[in-house]
C-alpha cells in the first residue's frame, strides 16, 4: 500500500525513518500501515509462521541434541525419548549410558539455551521498539552487567548456596538489570530524546563499572568459587537443574505475555513518543511495563547463564527482516528463533574443541560482533537519522 507520497500535514511526516524499509531502518510516515490491512497480518498469516517457526525450533532442538564430546544417532535419541516418556527414570536407565547422557546432560541444555535466547531475543525485540534504536540490547545497554552484579553480590552474602538460591538469585539480578537501565535511561534522555551515541556511551560505561565492581567481588571470594563465577560471567549454560529450569520458564512466560500484550503500543511507539501519545498511548506506563519486564526477564536468564550478549541485538533485526515490523508476530517469532540460535551456539560451544568447551557467551559475541560493525558502517544514515530526533 503506498501512503508515503500521501500529503501530510504532521511535522512527523518527514522526519522518521520508515519502520521496515529496504535498508531496514526504522520508524513509518504513516501509522495506518501499522495496525491495519495495509499491515498484512492476518491470523491465517501469523499461525502459518508461527508453526513453521516451532517446527524450525524442534527440529533444531533435537537435531543439537546428537552432538558432543559422544555422538548420539536420531534412531537411538528417539528411542530414548520415548522410553522416557513412557517409563520415566527406568526408561532412562535402559537406555545405557547414552541414555543418561542424553537426559541428564544434553536435554536439560538444550531446554535452558532456549529458554534463554527466547528471553533475551524478546526483550531485545521490545527495547529496540521503545529506544528506536537499531542497537538496543540487554548486553550493550549494560542491563546483563547490572543483573549479574546483582546475582554476584547475592552470592557473595552467601544466597547462592541456599535452599532459597533458586529464586531468590533472580530477583538480585531483576533489581540489578532494573538499576542498570534506570541508569543508562537517565544518563541518555536529553530534552526528551534519545541520542544513540550517548546511549550507547553509557552502557558502555555502565559496562565497564559494573564489571570491575564484579571483579573486586570475584577477587575476596574463596579460589575455588571465584573460578566458578569467571565462568559464569562469560556466558555458560552447563549443568542446568530442571527446578531452575522451571523458574527461568515461568519467567519467560509470564514475561512474554505482558510484552506481547504491549504489542500495538510498540508498534506506535516505533514512531516516535509524539506521535503514539497523539494516538492514545499511554506512554510513560508502556516504558514503566517495558522496562520492568525486560530487568525481569535478564534478570532471570543471567541468574542461570551468566552474560550471554548480542542474541537480543542479532535475532529481532534478522527477524524483522523476513516478517515484518508487527510486533503482534514479531515478539513470538523472535523468542522461537533466539531459542534455537542459542541452541546452535551452544553446540557449537561444547562440540568444536570437545572434549573442552567454549563459553557459550564467546560465541555469540563472535557473532554478534561482526554485527555491529555491519550497522556503525552499512547504517549511518539510519543512525544520524535517530541522533538527529
Amino acid at each position: 500500500m503506498q501512503i508515503m507520497h500521501q500529503p501530510q500535514d504532521s511535522k512527523h511526516a518527514s522526519g522518521n525513518v520508515p519502520l521496515l524499509s529496504a535498508d531496514t531502518t526504522w520508524a513509518s510516515e504513516s501509522t495506518t500501515c501499522l495496525w491495519s490491512e495495509a499491515s498484512h497480518l492476518t491470523l491465517r498469516r501469523w499461525l502459518a509462521t508461527m508453526f513453521a517457526l516451532t517446527t524450525v525450533s524442534v527440529l533444531v532442538m533435537i537435531g543439537c541434541l546428537r552432538f558432543g564430546v559422544e555422538e548420539i544417532g536420531f534412531s537411538d535419541a528417539g528411542r530414548i525419548l520415548i522410553q522416557m516418556l513412557q517409563s520415566g527414570h527406568a526408561g532412562v536407565e535402559s537406555g545405557g549410558p547414552a541414555g543418561v547422557i542424553l537426559i541428564q546432560l544434553r536435554l536439560p541444555r538444550v531446554i535452558l539455551g532456549f529458554l534463554v535466547g527466547s528471553s533475551l531475543a524478546t526483550v531485545g525485540a521490545a527495547l529496540q521498539a521503545l529506544l528506536r534504536n537499531p542497537l538496543a540490547d540487554p548486553y550493550v545497554l549494560g542491563i546483563s552487567s547490572g543483573a549479574a552484579l546483582g546475582a554476584a553480590v547475592a552470592i557473595l552474602l552467601g544466597i547462592g548456596t541456599t535452599v532459597l538460591a533458586i529464586s531468590t538469585l533472580p530477583l538480585f539480578a531483576f533489581a540489578g538489570g532494573l538499576m542498570a537501565l534506570l541508569l543508562v535511561y537517565r544518563i541518555a534522555a536529553s530534552y526528551g530524546r534519545l541520542p544513540v551515541h550517548i546511549l550507547l556511551l553509557a552502557g558502555v560505561l555502565l559496562n565497564a563499572i559494573f564489571s570491575a565492581v564484579i571483579m573486586f567481588i570475584t577477587s575476596i571470594m574463596d579460589p575455588n568459587r571465584s573460578f566458578g563465577m569467571m565462568s559464569w560471567l562469560m556466558g555458560t549454560l552447563s549443568a542446568p537443574t530442571y527446578p531452575a529450569m522451571a523458574v527461568v520458564a515461568s519467567y519467560l512466560i509470564v514475561g512474554g505475555l505482558i510484552l506481547i500484550s504491549q504489542a500495538r503500543a510498540l508498534d506506535l511507539l516505533s514512531l516516535g513518543e509524539e506521535s503514539a501519545l497523539s494516538l492514545g498511548v499511554e506512554v510513560h506506563k508502556v516504558k514503566k511495563i517495558v522496562f520492568f519486564t525486560a530487568a525481569l526477564l535478564t534478570g532471570a536468564v543471567v541468574s542461570v547463564s551468566g552474560m550471554i550478549g548480542f542474541v537480543g541485538m542479532i535475532i529481532p533485526h534478522a527477524v524483522r527482516m523476513v516478517v515484518g515490523a508487527d510486533h503482534r508476530l514479531l515478539l513470538p517469532a523472535s523468542a522461537l528463533v533466539g531459542g534455537a540460535f542459542l541452541i546452535v551456539a551452544d553446540t557449537v560451544a561444547r562440540t568444536v574443541l570437545a572434549p573442552g568447551e567454549i563459553p557459550v557467551g564467546v560465541v555469540t559475541a563472535l557473532a554478534g560482533g561482526p554485527f555491529v560493525i555491519f550497522l556503525l558502517m552499512h547504517r549511518k544514515r539510519g543512525i544520524a537519522s535517530w541522533r538527529d530526533q
